[in-house]
């Protein structure tokens, strides 16, 4: 499960312990993972409030779901 802010939409990591969105303050919700390919990914990057940051392409930029 995966708990996404329902204003901002940023995505809480797992041992973040919030009631409230530390981003924007808008309330969270628990929604499924998404599917995930059997390809090996780097570990999530999270920040100081606890929130995942976007995945970095190797060559440079950020990587954004569709």
């Amino acid at each position: 499960m995966e708990r996404i802010c329902t204003h901002c939409h940023a995505e809480l990591a797992h041992d973040t312990k919030a009631d409230w969105c530390p981003a924007c303050g808008g309330s969270l919700i628990e929604r499924e993972s998404l599917p995930q390919a059997e390809v090996k990914v780097a570990p999530v990057e999270v920040d100081h409030r606890g929130i995942v940051l976007p995945r970095r392409h190797a060559l440079g930029g950020i990587i954004t779901p569709q």
